[in-house]
């Protein structure tokens, strides 16, 4: 079998062919800009003083006369401008979409970690608190040191001699620090 020719074969691709390349992200900042201009006061008063030209040179302008009174051409002017200008809107409005989702679920995200860790703070302090009043406070030590200070006063004041007594016969035994019991 004759090998045909690569331009003539039906099992393959046509090579050659050119592709008009626009990215999507460039055209899509291209329509928002484009949105964002139409949107605005300058827009509309250089929109206005276009029409009231185009109409005053098409009325008064015999000599000039483009587009005669029903303004056939102006017409067709503002749908084209329209037709253009509501897809580029929709598109920007659809980018702004997408950009509230992403910024929605990043809040939504940071929103859950700020509460886990307040969730988490909380056991902690709860814990903590078990745990200080468990430990003995300032007050309760201060309290405990006038009570045995009171009773020992009393003690003094009671009998005086006999705790002098027992102080001096727990040191003549010969109990310190560094002695052995046994001696």
């Amino acid at each position: 079998m004759p090998e045909l020719r690569t331009r003539r074969r039906l099992d393959q691709p046509r090579l050659g062919r050119r592709r008009l390349d626009v990215d999507p992200e460039e055209f899509a900042r291209l329509s928002e800009r484009a949105a964002r201009f139409l949107g605005t006061g300058r827009y509309l008063a250089i929109q206005t003083v276009l029409v009231v030209v185009w109409i005053a040179l098409n009325l008064f302008a015999v000599s000039l006369r483009w587009d005669p009174y029903p303004f056939i051409l102006l017409n067709l002017a503002f749908s084209t401008q329209a037709a253009y200008a509501a897809p580029l809107i929709l598109l920007a409005q659809n980018r702004q979409d997408d950009r509230d989702r992403i910024s929605l679920d990043e809040d939504r995200r940071r929103a859950e970690r700020t509460k886990a860790d307040t969730e988490y703070l909380a056991r902690e302090l709860a814990a903590l608190r078990l745990a200080v009043g468990e430990v003995a406070t300032r007050d309760y030590l201060r309290g405990e040191l006038e009570k045995l200070a009171e009773r020992i006063g009393a003690e003094r004041a009671d009998g005086s001699g006999r705790a002098a007594d027992r102080v001096e016969r727990g040191a003549g035994r010969g109990r310190g620090v560094n002695r052995p019991a046994g001696d």
